[in-house]
């Protein structure tokens, strides 16, 4: 089974707590022999995939959106992304110079081309830029890729 992630990034205390347990849960429920988890690894729900993916036993592949992608997440998930990018079984690149909303959305486009599902953290509301979450499941969507959406109770989104 190929598994995908998409996802709100900025989410913080009770909201990054609900959102990493349901990650963790959802995850669990795929046999760890047959897994593969593809994510772009950004800071959030791609990262706390990524680690639970790696966690349970599954393979990890990474999907890197530009080649100044590493440079254009916050500073502090610098080593994370770097540990998880040194674990990954295969690396896939969009060959974009700069991480933007249409490198952002070229990379979901090809995750979702490698997945037979994917999971979204998602509030419901449209995108608050091209290549949000909303638009990576209506891309996945009209594409015939099943999208789970994660959103926990008492989850909330600044």
């Amino acid at each position: 089974m190929r598994v995908g992630i998409t996802g709100h990034r900025g989410l913080t205390g009770q909201s990054a707590s609900l959102v990493k347990a349901a990650i963790l849960d959802t995850v669990t429920t795929f046999p760890a022999e047959e897994l593969i988890g593809v994510s772009c690894i950004a800071d959030g729900p791609d990262a706390w995939f990524a680690e639970a993916i790696l966690e349970h036993g599954g393979h990890l592949e990474v999907v890197i959106p530009s080649e100044d992608y590493r440079d254009a997440l916050p500073e502090w998930h610098h080593l994370t992304y770097d540990a998880l990018l040194n674990r990954a079984s295969e690396v896939h690149a969009t060959g974009l110079a700069h991480s933007n909303s249409q490198a952002h959305m070229t990379g979901s486009e090809i995750l979702v081309g490698l997945v037979d599902q994917v999971i979204a953290v998602w509030d419901g509301q449209p995108a608050r830029g091209y290549g949000g979450t909303a638009d990576v499941v209506r891309y996945a969507e009209s594409n015939g890729v099943t999208v789970q959406i994660l959103w926990p109770a008492g989850a909330t989104r600044d």
